[in-house]
């Protein structure tokens, strides 16, 4: 019974694992095809070429792709903020204050 349980919860998840790893590539793609469409823009406008030599040109591939970095890093088993196990952790310590508060009604 117990054995189940635990298979049932490896399963859980590996499952959200694969739901943050589709995602992040999911979110890479966009970055890619959106930042491409801007700098192809930029280098086909009024000033043609001129504009892929300025900074503006690439402040949105710049700040996005350090959300990418934080994302891989996150999805990716590297999550320096919150650390590698913080959900499990976290509802661990809720079930822990609901069986506390169950004892006490």
């Amino acid at each position: 019974m117990e054995n189940s349980n635990l298979e049932e919860q490896k399963y859980i998840r590996a499952k959200k694992k694969v739901k943050a790893i589709k995602g992040f590539y999911v979110h890479l793609t966009v970055y890619i095809l959106v930042n491409l469409f801007l700098i192809i823009t930029r280098a086909f406008s009024n000033d043609g070429f001129e504009d892929l030599w300025q900074w503006q040109t690439y402040n949105t591939a710049i700040f996005w792709g350090i959300g990418i970095v934080f994302h891989a890093f996150n999805v990716f088993g590297m999550n320096f903020l919150l650390g590698s196990n913080w959900e499990e952790r976290k509802i661990k310590e809720m079930m822990d204050k609901d069986k506390k508060k169950d004892l006490w009604e």
